[in-house]
């Protein structure tokens, strides 16, 4: 009986450390904060519709810290064309976009406001005559609504420069973007987007684009995919000229090309 005694107090003991032992783990914290890298292979940058490499091959990477709170920073590069074909720079091969902003969520419905910056390194060769300004350097502020796969994204200039062209603040991108999951891993695309630039004789800027495409992940982080664009860029801004001459020595920048592509996240 006292061993009996002896044998059930022990149990107990030892079953109350137990139990005492599985309520004192600590529960797993959620990190301050998260770093993100990307990088890309694509056989050409289009930024809105706009070829930015004359439809040669682009590197793409960038990386991104995000707070638990929702804030946010992040930078990312590409080589671009654009402004040695067209705009008499020299040593302007580059395009750093720094950013950063906050997301959050009120239900089912995602948020996202920040600033962006453009920066163009090189050096300006041309003339200013006109529209032009020496610097492409552009500052946008944006915000975006999510619903399920749909998301609305404003991007507003607030800066006089946008993208080499003076008295342009209040230049906007307003697009609709739906990425559709077909599968768990294959998910299509569909985008509109409308470029409106403010300031006198910057009309022939604007135009509208479209984007359809696909694109496939698989669980080491590598996406693949491709997508067709096109726009209704005006000639006089983006095109051929009525002299047989470009806008751009790259051509026609605004018009339809298909683009394809893989990237890795990490």
């Amino acid at each position: 009986m006292r061993k009996s005694l002896l044998l059930i107090a022990v149990i107990g003991t030892l079953g109350s450390q137990a139990v005492y032992a599985a309520d004192a783990a600590p529960a797993a914290e959620t990190p301050a904060y998260t770093l993100a890298y990307n990088v890309g292979l694509y056989s050409q940058y289009i930024f809105r519709g706009l070829t930015q490499t004359a439809n040669q091959p682009a590197i793409q990477g960038g990386v991104d810290f995000t707070h638990s709170s929702g804030f946010y920073l992040g930078a990312w590069g590409s080589n671009v064309s654009w402004l040695e074909d067209s705009r008499s720079y020299d040593k302007a091969s580059l395009e750093l976009d720094l950013y950063g902003g906050y997301r959050g969520a009120i239900k089912d419905v995602s948020y996202d406001v920040g600033l962006l910056q453009y920066i163009y390194p090189g050096d300006f060769k041309g003339s200013t005559a006109g529209f032009l300004l020496k610097k492409a350097e552009t500052t946008e502020v944006y915000g975006s609504l999510s619903y399920k796969w749909v998301t609305a994204k404003i991007s507003v200039a607030i800066a006089d420069g946008v993208f080499g062209n003076r008295d342009a603040a209040g230049t906007y991108y307003a697009d609709l973007t739906a990425n559709y999951p077909v599968t768990d891993t294959i998910t299509a695309i569909a985008h509109v987007g409308r470029q409106e630039y403010s300031g006198t004789g910057n009309d022939i800027y604007s135009y509208t684009d479209w984007k359809l495409g696909l694109a496939k992940t698989f669980a080491n982080g590598v996406t693949v995919g491709g997508y067709y664009t096109d726009t209704n860029a005006k000639a006089s801004g983006y095109g051929k000229q009525s002299d047989g001459s470009f806008a751009y020595n790259g051509g026609d920048i605004g018009s339809a090309t298909g683009t394809v592509f893989v990237s890795k996240t990490f």
